[in-house]
């Protein structure tokens, strides 16, 4: 703390808390407390860590299930809950290769990625070109997070499909696919509605509309 600073104070009020020094520096990786260096990141314990970003995913979990809050998403993005959310479907709706005569016809894993990852990357590059004033990351971010709507759906239809197939089962296959999706895109356009000019919405809205109609079209088709 500079002398200017003191001037300030010199009259005898008490110096508040966050002038004495207290400082966190966002992504640095250190943190300093009373003007000592405290902690290090890059040295703390690797479980330590992994909770940290797991909590972190949970909360934007949650985000989705509940988008009323947008900061925990658009502030602070990663792809980690993407990419298990992609994985985990790449996992499910993968087609069996195991032989050629017998295959179900559904998506390889690599296609499963490619459409999820491509297609959010053109949602958001249109985004971009609208004036969207969200960075490139942030958008992905959101839309891969919102696609958790979609994975319980699979979720649900893939317990249904564990019982004889019937009408009945396959309208309870649709309602579910169709409430998550509705959930997606409601939950995307919540967090990335008012990125956009309110004069170009439509035009950003459409295209987040097709890329989770695709992919609910790829969990309402998967088959045992």
């Amino acid at each position: 703390m500079n002398s200017t600073t003191l001037d300030l104070y010199n009259d005898g009020e008490e110096i508040p808390e966050n002038l004495e020094g207290n400082m966190s520096v966002p992504n640095s990786g250190t943190a300093q407390v009373e003007g000592n260096l405290e902690f290090n990141t890059l040295d703390e314990p690797i479980k330590t860590t992994v909770m940290r970003d797991l909590k972190a995913v949970g909360v934007k979990f949650q985000s989705v299930l509940y988008p009323k809050e947008k900061k925990s998403l658009l502030k602070e993005w990663d792809l980690w809950g993407p990419l298990l959310l992609c994985t985990f479907m790449a996992m499910i709706l993968q087609g069996s290769s195991d032989d050629i005569n017998h295959n179900d016809g559904g998506p390889e894993f690599a296609e499963v990625f490619v459409i999820v990852w491509i297609g959010a990357m053109v949602v958001t590059l249109n985004s971009k070109l609208l004036g969207g004033n969200i960075s490139f990351f942030q958008s992905v971010c959101v839309l891969g997070y919102c696609l958790l709507p979609t994975v319980l759906a699979l979720i649900a239809c893939r317990i249904i499909l564990m019982a004889t197939q019937s009408t009945t089962l396959f309208i309870l296959r649709l309602i579910a696919t169709l409430t998550g999706f509705g959930w997606a895109t409601y939950a995307s356009i919540v967090f990335l509605g008012d990125s956009q000019p309110s004069d170009r919405k439509a035009l950003a809205v459409y295209p987040i509309f097709l890329f989770y109609a695709f992919i609910s079209w790829l969990v309402i088709s998967h088959s045992n």
